[in-house]
């Protein structure tokens, strides 16, 4: 553990020989004293805290002032210390860095509102010139999450979420995938300790019943890469919990039925020898379709090349193989720092590092067309996200797509023109629904037509930052009338609610509240979902905006309805309130609600007049909601008694159980559950499946009961 100037100096001087003693030791003493007296919750003395933020820094082999950075990140901000202190002792270089480094510490990044949104967008914007302000703000992460243990529960849980949702996502986009994996991991611990320590104990399970299954694997890859005179190294692991624990949630599967749990990597001297490797491997183990991938001739943005193959290894076990270069490797260890890495004592210039300031223009060149800081917000984070799919033009042009996305994200990659006309899309010559998740590999064609406009429901069948903010533009600037009318009814409502009315006039005095220009704009704001109408309330009654947390009403759970228009839940899809949903009108019967993936919606694809889009009303809903479970357990004394104490613990009835199969070793069954929302159903399906007793678990449904109104 690094805890004087002496170990720290030593730790650098192992890649830099010739860094600039003086100007470290000087750091470390100025940090230190500006620190005493300070502690952490863990009752240590604060200055340990960027003594450790510098050591990660270190291991990854970064320049000097990068170091000096983290030894003073936190002066600025919490110390005596100032700008011009610190740039008069180290420099404008240290001190802007520094600076950046606490704006960015001082933003609210989970928080959604204007404000903070727009900081972020401004600071993304400067940090652009440098981006060592995010790499000593992830290791400064990585370091408070690896001691998150002192600080309170409600801390932990709000730090972790940030960890989750920004800084791994964010790590991992800059190609430090070990950073991301660790973050993602020491924040899943917060959030689902029970699903975390549930694979643990599986995982514990499978090596007591098969062995250690990476030392094997290992050695038959050694021995076959010797017997076709191939110079390479192999490494094999487990892979981490979270990854596991995604996959499970991403695949819809358990963890027995999971098969590629194992990962290995094969590093070469030779772009040649990657693929001499990877012939080898084929010829000795079958491939798994689909499973291939070749970032060697299409790497991804932040520099990082590998092949990837997937093949049934021993005992029919799916084993996931990464082969790369050891100048590769480099790269995807240490992403876009790899700029300023140092090789005996000399900055190298490796050739697949990616230049940072190419690489974020990359990043934001579409991002500033977003309009509003909160889609900038969600654009920046939805475009963090690195694992992607490639596919093709009819005429051969390849496009790079994040991982599940659209031919609605394909479309608007080609041009905003082609998204926003488009009606349809085959893929390899076979016409497809437009929510259909692509692959890589696949030919894209988009059928178009003149006159079409983007739909609503595209929101959120599509993933891309871009797509996203061109569906938005267009419904704005075509649809804004019904945005208008949609967001009047939403008022109407929570005006209501609190016992006031929603005249013209406090429609404008709650626009010129909240910023917004007139009363439409902010109406069409609420129809389109971009504010809420509890913030229109909280703008000229904040004593009266808690009373629109009492219970709804079932017969007024959905907004957008005529007044005289009954509704029912589709019994297909059985959506929640949360869920993105769309009503089918039945002539003179209602409407039938349903979530907006059901797979029923795809019968009434060419009778778009019979489609309403609706919102579920802001509040509080009722325990009516059905929704069936399908789980799988253990034939076991006392497991289905826990499983329903487990469900009343989350304050949810069962209404009905039936079993459908029963073996000697398991039950399957089917659990209608009353819930109130889709964060319960989380709740509820978060504590069933982390049971180990549990062995599948999925929500049912069946298109085949989609229908008129029921009774």
């Amino acid at each position: 553990m690094t805890t004087t100037a002496d170990d720290l100096i030593a730790l650098v001087r192992a890649y830099n020989p010739r860094l600039n003693e003086a100007l470290l030791r000087d750091a470390f003493a100025f940090g230190a004293e500006m620190h005493e007296g300070q502690f952490r919750h863990s009752g240590e003395p604060y200055f340990t805290h960027p003594v450790a933020v510098a050591a990660i820094l270190a291991e990854q082999q970064m320049d000097d002032a990068t170091l000096i950075t983290a030894l003073l990140h936190d002066t600025i901000e919490d110390t005596k210390a100032t700008f011009t202190d610190v740039s008069d002792r180290f420099g404008r270089e240290i001190a802007e860095l520094v600076d950046g480094v606490t704006k960015l510490t001082n933003l609210q990044l989970t928080s959604t509102q204007t404000k903070q949104a727009e900081n972020f967008r401004k600071l993304f914007m400067a940090t652009s010139r440098d981006l060592r302000v995010t790499l000593v703000k992830l290791a400064d992460r990585l370091h408070n999450m690896r001691t998150i243990k002192s600080m309170r529960p409600d801390k932990q849980v709000q730090k972790a979420r940030e960890t989750m949702d920004i800084y791994a996502p964010l790590a991992g986009r800059m190609g430090m995938q070990w950073m991301r994996e660790e973050l993602e991991d020491l924040a899943f611990r917060v959030l689902n300790p029970e699903g975390r320590n549930s694979i643990i104990r599986r995982f514990i399970t499978l090596q007591r019943e098969t062995g250690d299954v990476v030392q094997k694997i290992t050695a038959d890859m050694r021995f076959e890469l010797e017997k076709a005179q191939i110079e390479a190294s192999v490494v094999g692991r487990a892979k981490k919990p979270y990854s596991i624990w995604r996959k499970m949630q991403e695949k819809d599967l358990s963890f027995s039925r999971l098969s590629d749990i194992y990962g290995f990597r094969v590093l070469t001297a030779t772009e040649a020898d990657c693929y001499r490797v990877l012939g080898a491997i084929h010829q000795r183990w079958k491939s798994v379709p689909g499973r291939f991938k070749d970032y060697i001739s299409q790497p991804k943005s932040n520099g990082y090349r590998s092949i990837h193959t997937t093949v049934s290894g021993r005992d029919g076990k799916r084993v996931e193989v990464q082969i790369r270069t050891r100048e590769m490797h480099e790269v995807a260890e240490t992403g876009v720092a790899a700029h300023w890495s140092y090789k005996n004592g000399e900055r190298v210039e490796n050739r697949f590092a990616v230049d940072p300031v190419k690489w974020i223009a990359q990043l934001t060149e579409r991002l500033d067309e977003s309009h509003g800081h909160d889609e900038f917000l969600e654009a920046v984070k939805l475009e963090m996200y690195q694992d992607q799919v490639f596919c093709f033009t009819p005429k051969g042009e390849v496009i790079k797509l994040p991982r599940g996305a659209t031919p609605i994200d394909f479309a608007y990659a080609i041009h905003t023109r082609i998204g926003s006309a488009c009606v349809g899309a085959k893929v390899d010559g076979m016409r497809v629904p437009l929510w259909t998740r692509l692959k890589n590999g696949q030919s894209v064609e988009i059928v178009t037509a003149e006159g079409q406009r983007p739909q609503v429901t595209w929101i959120d069948i599509a993933v891309t930052g871009r797509a996203k903010t061109a569906i938005r533009r267009s419904l704005r600037e075509e649809d804004r009338e019904r945005f208008v009318r949609l967001g009047s009814e939403l008022a109407r409502v929570a005006f209501e609610n609190v016992g006031k009315k929603a005249t013209e006039k406090a429609l404008r005095t709650a626009a010129k509240a909240l910023a917004i220009e007139t009363a439409d704009e902010m109406l069409a704001q609420l129809g389109s979902a971009e504010i809420t109408s509890r913030e229109i309330v909280s703008a000229i009654y904040p004593e009266l905006a808690e009373k629109q947390g009492d219970e709804i009403d079932t017969k007024r759970a959905v907004v957008g309805l005529d007044a005289d228009q009954k509704h029912q839940r589709g019994a297909c899809c059985q959506p929640v309130p949360g869920e993105r949903i769309i009503g089918i009108t039945f002539r003179g019967q209602g409407v039938v609600v349903h979530a907006i993936d059901c797979e029923a919606l795809a019968d009434y694809e060419d009778q778009p007049e019979r489609w309403i889009d609706l919102q579920w009303q802001e509040g509080t809903h009722s325990s009516e909601n059905t929704v069936t479970l399908d789980a799988t357990i253990t034939n076991d004394a006392g497991v289905l008694g826990r499983l329903c104490t487990l469900i009343g613990e989350q304050n949810a009835n069962i209404s009905d159980l039936k079993f459908i199969d029963r073996k000697p070793d398991y039950f399957r069954l089917l659990i209608d559950v009353d819930l109130r929302d889709s964060e319960h159903f989380h709740r509820v399906f978060t504590a069933i499946e982390a049971d180990s007793n549990v062995s599948a678990l999925t929500r049912h449904r069946d298109p085949g009961l989609a229908s008129a109104i029921q009774g």
